[in-house]
């Protein structure tokens, strides 16, 4: 064994009790994302070194690498923020969860691989977790529009800012369409990428922008069931709604005003709707675990 081959083993023999007292883990919801969508991750630390571990002091107590087989540094636009100190005693788990998109430059389609690393105050090391993977990919455009973004209330009357609207879909492991609106300025730059759903492979969205400049996206996401979504020119989604086929099948119809409205059908109260049904439907999903859970063993 040569001395560089033999360091790397005493390096691992020494971490490697270490590693077992206290893990990292990086979870993704998905293995799958469209260029400029976020990638919302969560980094999973658990504790079993028999002592309470304070974490979140420092501002680089938690980093982020990420890499490709053609670039082995992924450049950063800026550090993941990952503030706020917290204590996480012993036989707890400690979840923080962060969008990776805004901080690296994941511009170009390919398989991206993403490193956690965890330093722990008083112990000078660091902990790195197991490299997770993930795709970046390419949609297929369906639809665009460009459009003019409204003046504020109370502005004088000016040129609009122009924008586009871009409908696209991507294809997904085991035949699974998914369905994204990406807003660009007039150079194609993306300004926010919106995902929609899972669309069943037949469907044919609708697509239409208002007087207000709105888009509003129908699409049929189930045998009998169709998603409803009006995204306003910064991104943001303003309704998510869920039409059912009944007598007759949900259509968007523009009415003379400029407005735009679902007809035929009904409508289905769900917990996903935006804005938030007043009465959340029986069959609500639970809310989310705590942030610090006992391990499973």
């Amino acid at each position: 064994m040569n001395k560089i081959g033999f360091c790397l083993a005493l390096l691992s023999a020494s971490l490697a009790p270490l590693c077992a007292q206290v893990s990292v883990e990086i979870v993704l919801d998905q293995d799958q994302f469209l260029y400029g969508e976020s990638v919302p991750a969560a980094v999973r630390i658990t504790n079993r070194s028999g002592q309470t571990l304070h974490l979140g002091a420092e501002a680089n107590w938690l980093s982020f690498s990420m890499e490709t087989g053609q670039q082995p540094l992924i450049a950063k636009n800026g550090d993941v923020p990952v503030v706020g100190a917290f204590d996480l005693e012993s036989s707890k788990v400690a979840i923080k969860r962060v969008n990776l998109e805004p901080y690296f430059s994941l511009d170009q389609p390919g398989h991206y691989t993403v490193t956690a690393t965890v330093r722990i105050r008083g112990w000078d090391r660091e902990l790195l977790s197991p490299p997770k993977g993930f795709d970046v990919i390419e949609g297929s455009k369906l639809w665009e529009r460009d459009f003019g973004v409204p003046p504020a209330s109370g502005a004088s009357s000016t040129e609009p800012e122009a924008r586009k609207y871009v409908l696209q879909q991507a294809n997904y492991i085991k035949g699974q369409i998914a369905l994204y609106v990406r807003v660009t300025d007039p150079g194609g730059r993306s300004l926010r990428v919106v995902s929609l759903g899972r669309m069943i492979s037949f469907s044919r969205p609708e697509a239409q922008v208002d007087r207000f400049s709105n888009l509003h996206i129908l699409f049929q996401n189930g045998p009998r069931s169709f998603s409803y979504t009006v995204i306003n020119p910064d991104g943001a989604v303003v309704v998510r709604q869920t039409h059912d086929y009944a007598n007759s099948r949900p259509r968007l119809k523009p009415d003379p005003d400029g407005s735009i409205n679902v007809q035929g059908g009904v409508r289905r109260m769900t917990a996903n709707d935006v804005p938030k049904p007043l009465a959340p439907p029986e069959d609500t999903p639970a809310p989310p675990p705590n942030e610090v859970t006992p391990p499973k063993h």
